[in-house]
């Protein structure tokens, strides 16, 4: 199946200059949903992972249904202020300024094979400060898996040595 297909280009969002690669079309055909859900799943080998983690929100959309499928437990990755219960938290650089990703304090345990999701990998510096937020309480990133991956933005670089996983390059 050729995501490709299924990735709509939006110029100038959010702002002049940005190629937006959305995702809904991929969302809305369940065939190309399943196909993602799968092809995720096999870049993991069996029993080689204890949780999935992903990145608020459209990471939820793959890795939610991936844990499913590989019969493990989920942990959301949230923007300050959004986890009700008690957080660990990371502060990491943007381009201007700087943001703040949470995770519940049980949300990977100490041992844990995670592997994290997200759809889309640019920059990397999202990414970079979800996999230091987990290995920050004892878990261990077994790789990162992205729906769609930006080359050109070079945010591979950024999660060295980490294994790297994209389906589709942009």
């Amino acid at each position: 199946m050729d995501l490709k297909t299924y990735l709509r280009d939006v110029p100038d969002f959010p702002k002049p200059g940005i190629l937006f690669k959305d995702i809904s079309p991929l969302l809305a055909e369940p065939k190309a949903m399943k196909h993602v859900i799968e092809r995720m799943a096999q870049m993991v080998f069996e029993g080689q992972v204890d949780r999935i983690a992903a990145i608020e929100s459209r990471g939820f959309l793959f890795g939610a249904p991936l844990a499913v499928h590989l019969g493990v437990g989920f942990t959301p990755i949230r923007k300050r202020g959004k986890l009700p219960w008690r957080t660990n938290r990371i502060e990491y650089a943007l381009e201007y300024g700087t943001d703040v990703l949470e995770m519940h304090q049980d949300g990977v345990q100490a041992g844990h094979r995670v592997l994290l999701v997200d759809d889309l990998l640019a920059t990397g510096g999202t990414m970079k400060a979800a996999c230091e937020l987990v290995e920050g309480v004892g878990g261990k990133v077994i790789g990162c898996a992205f729906v769609v991956e930006i080359r050109a933005l070079g945010g591979r670089a950024k999660l060295q040595p980490r294994r790297i996983h994209s389906l589709v390059e942009a």
